[in-house]
């Protein structure tokens, strides 16, 4: 039986082209395996990536990267051993196991055997290079239609910013227990940032998106929406009043702002922090959580999804992982480590920015199912409060689960109507309190449209956030009023 093609691309790309055929990886797990550990891996990777701007109606800037190398990792308890290399061949392998080895503690790794572990996986996107989907022609006119198409919308447009990236990655690990597997990961982004003037105030808005796919992602229809949101987000800018600050009902769009979900309660989620007992979620397996109706998961098998993987950094396929159910904490996100030491199972939520960095539990689209309720009845339900659908950026402490957020776009809501736009919000509070404080959930649910990278202990990873319309009680807003 032929394996599958990511394997067949893979292994042409890792491993053919510097001879390391099974029996040299096996000499090399042999080698880590002069000391006991509980697991070792080999992680190969080969990525190529680009990117493009545009600014003043000229494209400044290009650039273009391939990277290539392998990283060797041996865990022993809660011990890691790691070491990387920028060249792939066999000695360098033999070179980094020898310095992995060091680590030494109970428990036997086994050699790796010739099975292939991941047959039946199937593929949650196409083998595609978005590189070279367009030539350079095509990607610099992309972006210039997109600036013609901001600019079209009002002429109060001063200045449009737009930037176009590109990547392929292959992935190929190999594991002590001969669980082989690889992955085939393209994935663009587009970006856009506008600029709006009126009577001396300049305001700025800004859209995009993208997955795992190649340019043909950005269809006309595509372009409109991004170019649509970056204006009538700088437009309503322009109008903004001061925002109000103290305690009121906050409403949150859906979508995008499902990034104060993804940072105030994601992380707390991850077993890492969890098994260390440093999260504020820490011990509360099975206890309520949040108010009854807030449902949360993380699903990294959602096709095309920027977030998603086809198998995480350690070879194993990823999941759909309930973590909330009806407000009842039912699970944390797990890498192999993590999982064995809290003797719970594996997730798929192994994740690395490259083969020269560790794995730790991540998330990948983490996001709040849908309740009941119209979104227009949510809104219509406040007598007074803040209605939050954009935000810029924010910053959560771990421990304690506080968070600070500041809107990018935000409205009064004044006798259950939305009125005037204000500037200058930002959203303060505690994660797991937050969750206990959602009053009403929409039936709305909207993922992202592909824009989110989630960074953590330095290592960055693409992400997916996304939630229906919520409305939460007693939040602390903090103004400029």
């Amino acid at each position: 039986m032929n394996p599958p093609l990511t394997l067949r691309t893979a292994t042409a790309t890792l491993l053919t082209p510097f001879d390391l055929e099974a029996g040299k990886l096996e000499r090399v797990f042999g080698t880590l395996a002069a000391r006991k550990v509980d697991y070792a891996d080999l992680y190969f990777q080969y990525s190529r990536y680009e990117g493009w701007s545009l600014e003043e109606g000229i494209v400044k800037t290009g650039s273009f990267n391939i990277e290539q190398g392998v990283g060797v990792r041996a865990v022993s308890g809660e011990k890691t051993a790691f070491a990387y290399s920028d060249e792939i061949s066999f000695d360098a392998l033999q070179d980094a196991a020898k310095a992995t080895r060091a680590i030494g503690a109970a428990g036997q790794v086994r050699r790796i055997k010739s099975n292939v572990s991941n047959r039946n996986v199937v593929p949650l996107y196409k083998e595609v290079d978005p590189i070279g989907s367009l030539d350079s022609k095509q990607k610099v006119a992309l972006l210039e239609k997109l600036e013609k198409k901001c600019r079209a919308l009002d002429p109060r447009v001063t200045q449009v910013m737009a930037s176009l990236g590109g990547e392929y990655e292959v992935v190929l690990i190999a594991r002590a227990d001969g669980h082989t597997a690889a992955d085939v990961r393209p994935l663009v982004r587009l970006s856009v940032q506008v600029i709006a003037e009126q009577n001396g105030r300049r305001e700025s808005g800004s859209g995009g998106g993208g997955g795992r796919t190649d340019y043909s992602h950005f269809s006309d229809a595509v372009l409109d929406d991004y170019a649509r949101q970056a204006v009538s987000q700088a437009l309503a800018n322009l109008e903004a009043r001061p925002a109000p600050a103290g305690s009121m009902t906050v409403v949150l769009g859906p979508g995008w702002p499902g990034v104060l979900l993804h940072e105030a309660v994601g992380h707390g989620l991850e077993g890492d922090f969890n098994r260390k007992g440093s999260s504020a979620f820490a011990g509360r397996m099975g206890q309520r959580v949040a108010s009854p109706g807030v449902t949360v998961v993380d699903d990294g098998t959602m096709p095309g999804r920027r977030g998603s993987l086809t198998v995480d950094d350690e070879g194993t396929p990823t999941s759909r992982t309930v973590l909330i159910e009806d407000g009842v904490l039912r699970g944390y996100l797990q890498d192999s480590l993590n999982a064995r030491l809290m003797k719970m199972p594996l997730t798929g939520n192994a994740r690395r920015e490259s083969f020269a960095h560790m794995t730790m539990p991540r998330m990948t689209n983490t996001y709040m199912l849908a309740g009941s309720h119209d979104p227009q009845e949510i809104i219509r339900s406040v007598k007074k409060g803040l209605y939050a659908t954009n935000f810029g950026g924010g910053q959560v402490d771990i421990t304690n689960g506080k968070f600070v957020f500041s809107t990018a776009e935000a409205y009064m809501i004044e006798d259950g109507k939305v009125t005037y736009p204000v500037k200058g919000a930002t959203l303060i509070g505690n994660g797991p309190d937050a969750l206990t404080r959602v009053a009403m959930i929409g039936n709305d649910l909207a993922l992202d449209s592909g824009i989110g990278t989630c960074g953590k202990e330095g290592q960055s990873v693409p992400v997916g956030v996304g939630q229906p319309t919520l409305r939460i009680d007693g939040l602390t807003v903090g103004g400029t009023a």
